[in-house]
Formats: C-alpha cells, structure tokens, sequence
C-alpha cells in the first residue's frame, strides 16, 4: 500500500461506508463489512460506521420529547459506541505499529503528539461533518440564509479536509523514513469499568 495514499483510501472508505448507511438511513440496520477481515479498508469501514451510528445517536437523545426511559437506553447505546470507538483507533494503531515495526529510527527522531490513527479518526469524524453540511446546504425547505451559512461552512470543512490528509500522509512518511516514531498509549477509559468508576464499585459492596 502506497503511504502516499492513506488519507485518499480512508476519505473514499469513510464516504462510501456513509453512503451506504444513509440507504436505509437507520441506527437499527445491519452491519454488513464488505471488506475481508485481513485488510486495513475492513478496518478503516467498521472504524467509520461506529463514527455514523453514534452521529445519529447523537441526534437522537437531543430531542427535547424523548422518553426519559429510551433516553437512557440510548445513553448506554453511546457510551458502548465510544468504546467501540476507542478500541477501533487502537486497533489501527497496531495495524501501524505492525507495519512500521522494522523501520530504523534516526537518533533525532521525534514521536508525534497524535498517533496516526487518531488522526484517521478525526477524518472519519470529518467526513460525516461534510456529508451533513452539504444536506444542509442544499436543504430545500431551509431560507437562503441558512444556506448561505451552511456553505460557508463546508467550504472551510473541505479546506479541513485537505490539511489534515496531508497531515496524516505526512505523519506516515515520516514514520516510514524514520523520522518520526509511533509511540501509542492505551485509552484506559475508566468510565466503563466497574473497577475504576466509584458509581460502580460502589454498588458491588
């Protein structure tokens, strides 16, 4: 795989794996990885497809009308995707690690302060800003103001878009070159654990 064309292969994954979501348009659909397991694009779909459920979760628990008790369904739904989330950037990070792992590192190398697949995530995160943007842009039914507004936006999305693929494929070419290495912490979330959050533990006593 070409390092050079890292950001080009996520932005065409993220933007396909949005596509697809938004035929059937629902948190409750399938998933479905076209991807064979072995492949950084299979890596790059789930990565963006918990990236848009947990956007439309978003949407969802903002209505000022929902169910108090669906509310907090769907507040376990977020916080579980955020560790999907989390685990799917480490997982990158290993396919990068993995594949760098033989580089020499020059003695005047520096680590990054953002590994390469956090970066990756903000362009999954990226994306689907640019996806929305753009419907909002276009929204028939919304006044020209709005419209004006939302364009103005996506034109400074898209100038996002292009500086951080080039961060990214820069990051990478200077790991590859040995100029920059990957040193990667792991999120050690504690919300979730019921070792670490006092809410929890607490309750086992």
């Amino acid at each position: 795989m070409d390092i050079n064309k890292i950001s080009n292969l996520a932005i065409d994954v993220f933007e396909r794996v949005i596509e697809e979501y938004h035929v059937l348009n629902t948190v409750n659909q399938e998933f479905k990885n076209p991807f064979p397991d072995n492949t950084f694009q299979h890596l790059l779909y789930r990565k963006n497809w918990i990236d848009t459920v947990q956007w439309h979760y978003e949407d969802l628990i903002r209505d000022p009308k929902i169910d108090p008790v669906k509310g907090m369904e769907l507040k376990r739904k977020i916080d579980s995707s955020n560790q999907d989330r989390t685990d799917m950037v480490e997982y990158i990070d290993s396919y990068f690690l993995n594949k760098y792992k033989n580089i020499r590192v020059l003695k005047n190398a520096e680590v990054n302060s953002e590994s390469p697949a956090w970066a990756i995530d903000r362009l999954s995160i990226l994306a689907l800003k640019i996806y929305h943007m753009k419907e909002e842009a276009n929204r028939t039914n919304a006044n020209e103001d709005h419209k004006v507004a939302c364009n103005n936006k996506l034109n400074i999305l898209l100038e996002q878009k292009t500086d951080l693929s080039n961060a990214i494929d820069l990051l990478l070419e200077n790991i590859s070159k040995g100029k920059k290495y990957m040193k990667v912490y792991k999120q050690m979330k504690m919300y979730n654990d019921d070792e670490l959050n006092p809410i929890l533990y607490m309750k086992k006593k």
